[in-house]
C-alpha cells in the first residue's frame, strides 16, 4: 500500500541522525531554555513576528521527528505546501524519519537521554504514558495557545472536543490535536456476500433471526455454487469480533471493554447484554455458522479462507469497507445496515462527532530552543486548506481547487493506489490539521473508492453509532496499576468467552465468573476507567 524505501540500513541511518539532530537542553548563547515552563526564560528575539509571515526575520532550523509506517520513508516532504511554508516563514525543518519497526527501541534510548529533537510530528511517536512519564521533556503549550497559535485556539472554540482531549490529567495541555477531513462516524460496519443472497434469493438481514436464517442458508445451501460444503458463514482469528455483538447494545470502540450506556459508564463483560451475545454466539457455533477454527488459527490463515484462490467462502464480517479483505471476490460483498438487536434497536461502533480526532500530533520539547516560533509554525497547519495539503497532497499535484470554491482529488499515477499516493506525497493521518465541519462541505470526493466510498457507506449506520467511551487521559499512578489489572483480568474473559461460545455454560458459571473477575481487582479497574472519565468530562 506504501512506497517503501530500502533495507535497514536506511534506517540506522535516520535513526542516528534523531540522536545528532537532537538538541541535549539548551544552548544558553541562543537564549534557549531546558525548563518545563510554558514559556522559554528569554523573548525569542528581535526577529520574531508574532505575527503574519515570516515567522521569523533570521532563518531557523528545527529538528522535527516523525516516525511512519514500514519504510515508507520522506517523500511527504517534497509536498509543495510544505515548501512554501518553508520559504514564507523562514523556518526550514529538518525532518528526521523513522520507520515504526525500528521506534521502540530508539525512543527508549532517546526517552532515557532526555535527547530530544525540538518538535515531534505524529501520534505514533509518543504516547500517552510516555509523555506523562517524561513531562520534563515536554513544554506546557497552553500559553504558546492563547498567544501565538490562532489557528488552533479558534478551532478548539469551534470544536471544544479537542481541547478536552489534549488537557493532561495535571490540566495542561502538552501535545496538540488534530480534526482530519471528511472521516466517518462509523467505524467497521456489516459486510455480507451479497452474490451468495442473491444465488439463494434473499435478502439482507435486517434481524439477529435474519441473520441466523441467513447464515445457516449460506452452510447449506452451496451458494458459492461449486459443489461442495466448503462454505463458512462466518470466520475470524483467535477471537469473534467484538462487532457481533454489536447488536446487544455493546460497541467498544476503545477497546478497554468500556462502553456508555444511557449516558452511564459500564463494563461490559458482567453486563446481562453480553451474557445474551455469548449465548447467541454458541447457539451460532453450535450449529456451524462459526468456523470452527476461529479461535485458534492465526491472520494468515483467516486470510487465506477469504481469498481461496478457488471460490468465495467467507459469507459475513464486519469490515471498514466491503472490499476490504477478499481480494478477487470483494465486487461479491456489500455493506448493510446494522443488525436490530433484541431489544429492537440498532447499535453502530462510532463516534457522533465523528471518527476525526487525533491526539499527540505536535509536542515541543524542553530542548527546543524556539518555542514561540515552533508553535506559531504549527499554528500554519490549521486552515482547511493547509489541512487537506497535509492529508492528501498539495494542490495542484493531489488536489484539484475549482472554480466555485470546491475542492476534489486528482487520479493518482498509473499503476500506483491512491491511498498509496496520498501517504507518499502528505503527512496523511499525522501531525497538525483542522477541517471544520463548515469547509468539508466543500471537499467532494469519489464515492466509490478511498474515503469517498466511506462515507457514502457511513450513510448506512452514521444514525445508529453509539456514544462511545472517550479517549481519556491516565495519570502516572493509574499508568503503573493498569498494566498489573488488565492483563489478568482481559486474559481471563478472552478464555471464558472462547470457552461459552465453543462448549457453552454461560448460564451455569455467570455468578462464579463475576466474582472471579472482582478478587482479580475488577472494581480497581472500573474505578481507574470511572475517575479519568469525570476528569475527562469536567474539562472546560
Amino acid at each position: 500500500m506504501k512506497q517503501m524505501l530500502s533495507g535497514l540500513a536506511l534506517i540506522s541511518v535516520l535513526g542516528t541522525a534523531v540522536l545528532a539532530g537532537c538538541s541535549n537542553g539548551a544552548d544558553p548563547d541562543n537564549g534557549g531554555s531546558n525548563e518545563a515552563g510554558g514559556k522559554s526564560t528569554s523573548e525569542p528575539g528581535s526577529g520574531f513576528n508574532k505575527e503574519g509571515l515570516p515567522i521569523t526575520d533570521k532563518p531557523v532550523t528545527l529538528n522535527a521527528l516523525t516516525i511512519r509506517w514500514g519504510n515508507m520513508g520522506d517523500t511527504f516532504t517534497k509536498n509543495t505546501w510544505l515548501q512554501e511554508l518553508e520559504k514564507n516563514s523562514n523556518v526550514k525543518i529538518n525532518w528526521q524519519v523513522i520507520s515504526n519497526s525500528d521506534w521502540e527501541t530508539q525512543k527508549s534510548v532517546m526517552l532515557a537521554s532526555g535527547k530530544m529533537p525540538d518538535i515531534i510530528i505524529g501520534n505514533m511517536a509518543f504516547g500517552d504514558s510516555d509523555i506523562v512519564n517524561n513531562l520534563n521533556l515536554f513544554r506546557p503549550l497552553d500559553d504558546y495557545i492563547e498567544q501565538y497559535m490562532p489557528n488552533l485556539k479558534a478551532a478548539m472554540a469551534e470544536m471544544p472536543d479537542m481541547k478536552k482531549l489534549s488537557t493532561f490529567p495535571d490540566g495542561k495541555i502538552y501535545s496538540l490535536p488534530a480534526r482530519l477531513p471528511s472521516r466517518p462516524y462509523s467505524s467497521v460496519q456489516p459486510v455480507i456476500n451479497k452474490a451468495w443472497l442473491d444465488k439463494l434469493g434473499l435478502k439482507a438481514p435486517e434481524t439477529l433471526d435474519d441473520l441466523y436464517n441467513v447464515l445457516k442458508a449460506f452452510k447449506e445451501q452451496d451458494p458459492n455454487d461449486n459443489g461442495k460444503a466448503d462454505e463458512i458463514p462466518y470466520s475470524d482469528s483467535k477471537d469473534v469480533d467484538m462487532n457481533l455483538f454489536a447488536p446487544f447494545g455493546i460497541t467498544d470502540m476503545r477497546g478497554n471493554h468500556m462502553i456508555v450506556r444511557d449516558g452511564k459508564l459500564e463494563y461490559f463483560p458482567t453486563s446481562e447484554a453480553y451474557k445474551a451475545g455469548i449465548e447467541w454466539a454458541n447457539k451460532l457455533f453450535s450449529e456451524g455458522l462459526i468456523d470452527k477454527e476461529t479461535f485458534t488459527q492465526d491472520n494468515t490463515m483467516l486470510t487465506a479462507k477469504r481469498q481461496n484462490p478457488d471460490a468465495a467462502l467467507v459469507g459475513f464480517s464486519y469490515q471498514w469497507t466491503p472490499d476490504a479483505v477478499f481480494g478477487q471476490w470483494s465486487d461479491q460483498y456489500e455493506t448493510i445496515v446494522p443488525i436490530t438487536g433484541p431489544d429492537g434497536n440498532k447499535y453502530q461502533i462510532g463516534d457522533p462527532n465523528g471518527l476525526s480526532f487525533r491526539r499527540n500530533e505536535v509536542l515541543i520539547t524542553t530542548s527546543n530552543k524556539y518555542p514561540e516560533i515552533s508553535a506559531r509554525w504549527a499554528d500554519q497547519f490549521y486552515t482547511g486548506e493547509a489541512s487537506i495539503q497535509n492529508f492528501w497532497g498539495a494542490i495542484g499535484t493531489s488536489i484539484e481547487k475549482n472554480a466555485d470554491g470546491t475542492y476534489t482529488l486528482m487520479d493518482p499515477p498509473d499503476g500506483t493506489s491512491a491511498d498509496a499516493w496520498y501517504w507518499d506525497s502528505s503527512l496523511r493521518d499525522f501531525g497538525p490539521k483542522y477541517v471544520s465541519p463548515e469547509f468539508e462541505k466543500n471537499i467532494k470526493l469519489d464515492p466509490s473508492s478511498g474515503d469517498g466510498l466511506k462515507l457514502q457507506l457511513d450513510g448506512l449506520s452514521k444514525d445508529y453509532v453509539t456514544e462511545p467511551y472517550p479517549e481519556v487521559m491516565y495519570t502516572v499512578e493509574e499508568y503503573e496499576e493498569l498494566p498489573t489489572l488488565t492483563t489478568d483480568i482481559e486474559s481471563y474473559i478472552k478464555s471464558t468467552r472462547a470457552k461459552w461460545i465453543t462448549k457453552g455454560g454461560v448460564d451455569q458459571e455467570w455468578d462464579a465468573y463475576v466474582e472471579k473477575l472482582n478478587d482479580m481487582g475488577l472494581q480497581k479497574l472500573i474505578k481507574i476507567y470511572t475517575d479519568a472519565y469525570e476528569r475527562y468530562d469536567n474539562i472546560q
